[in-house]
């Protein structure tokens, strides 16, 4: 089944909210939307498209990555899927989100479907392994779809970079290691979409990404 997928950049962090799509059914994933033009634009495509939202995921959930979830869960009554490694982080943005300039960020209820690495999910026409990316953060998943050439990879790999590890629950090392031996095992040719930034491939990053170098 082809898959569609749409990137919406949002908030200050220009943080890259993903929807997929089998073309009556769709996913959410790290929706970033804070100001109300953010809100409307998400809903908007949906509209427009006629798309049924059925799950919300994350990868991990640094506040740029969390800002619309409690809307996106309001607005459509969804299963609420992350890493449970990562209740903790999630739970935190409450206390600093006003000192990025959110005042007005709304915690989510927490989730209810925990993401463990090697599971299948399925939503409608939409399947997405699970593959456990710690480094970046705690709990950090990744959600690769064989079938059409995909990874939804969060803050593990940039196109030329890596998600930094100097925030609460980041490790140099198991970063590296996830990228090591998650990511690089994935098909060179498989199309990596980031949490900021441009697409890359899987093989692009193994000839030239600077973590290989230390």
């Amino acid at each position: 089944m082809k898959l569609s997928i749409k990137k919406f950049m949002f908030n200050g962090f220009q943080e890259n909210t993903y929807i997929i799509q089998d073309g009556t059914n769709c996913i959410i994933i790290d929706p970033g939307c804070y100001e109300k033009h953010e809100e409307d634009e998400l809903i908007n495509y949906i509209e427009q498209n006629n798309l049924k939202p059925i799950a919300l995921l994350l990868t991990h959930a640094h506040i740029d990555h969390v800002l619309g979830c409690s809307f996106v869960l309001s607005k459509y009554n969804l299963d609420f899927y992350m890493n449970k490694q990562e209740i903790n982080t999630l739970d935190a943005v409450s206390n600093y989100a006003h000192v990025y300039g959110f005042p007005r960020y709304s915690p989510p209820s927490s989730p209810n479907k925990n993401l463990n690495d090697g599971d299948i999910l399925s939503f409608g026409k939409i399947n997405l392994e699970v593959k456990f990316t710690p480094g970046h953060s705690i709990g950090h998943v990744v959600f690769y779809n064989k079938e059409n050439n995909f990874v939804i990879n969060g803050d593990v790999l940039f196109a030329g970079s890596f998600g930094r590890t100097d925030l609460p629950g980041g490790d140099i090392d198991i970063l590296k290691k996830s990228i090591h031996n998650v990511m690089f095992q994935l098909p060179e040719e498989t199309i990596v979409y980031c949490g900021h930034g441009e697409e890359t491939t899987i093989g692009k990053e193994k000839k030239y990404n600077y973590i290989l170098q230390f």
